[in-house]
């Protein structure tokens, strides 16, 4: 359920913002030997699977005549695709192997994200190009280590709003310029900027 608290939407219930809890040595050593024989043949599935989907829509092109084929289909496609992660939850990464309970990593990996895509909003819109997009989205996995109160709370120093999201599954922001036209950047964190653990994490209206 969320709730509508100083102009931002949150998710209710505060531990769904924290940090995940470390996990054992020996659950990561096999997640990380799965995902190095498994995780190949997942991306070969999919590319077959995107293959297919393509030979299908060639033919599907013959039933578009029906009336309401095409919009169920598309439905259909992104409810689907929707539903498919490149990277399953279960996964576990070399990095994440090593620095598993590490705040600092995740934190710096955060900010490494969040960097990026402020760098490609704040972009001034060339002419006769599409505007930037105004919407990001935090995967889980980026920020399982340090929690979703950190994203919000780093999102927001660089000029980002919180928009409806589920912690346990990604963190969705909206570019606040986008919204308000003449608007200045308000640029990164400075030396004052709230770190993960202190005061004011996680985000107002989440307890």
């Amino acid at each position: 359920m969320y709730a509508y608290q100083d102009s931002t939407f949150v998710y209710e219930g505060q531990q769904q913002w924290q940090a995940e809890p470390a996990r054992p040595g020996w659950q990561l050593w096999v997640r990380f030997v799965l995902t190095v024989l498994v995780l190949p043949v997942w991306w070969l599935l999919l590319l077959v699977a995107a293959l297919a989907m393509i030979v299908v829509a060639m033919f599907a092109e013959i039933l578009t005549i029906i009336p309401g084929f095409e919009r169920g289909a598309d439905r259909a496609m992104d409810s689907l695709f929707g539903k498919i992660s490149v990277w399953p939850r279960w996964t576990v990464t070399w990095p994440e192997l090593n620095h598993e309970g590490d705040t600092a990593f995740y934190a710096a990996r955060v900010d490494a994200y969040l960097d990026k895509w402020t760098k490609n909003a704040s972009k001034p819109r060339a002419p006769k190009k599409p505007a930037p997009s105004p919407e990001c989205e935090v995967p889980w996995r980026t920020f399982r280590g340090v929690g979703g109160a950190y994203v919000v709370e780093a999102a927001t120093r660089r000029g980002w709003e919180l928009r409806p999201s589920d912690p346990t599954k990604e963190i969705r922001l909206w570019w606040s310029a986008a919204s308000a036209p003449g608007a200045v950047h308000p640029g990164a964190a400075g030396p004052g900027a709230a770190e993960p653990g202190s005061a004011g994490y996680p985000p107002a209206g989440t307890a």
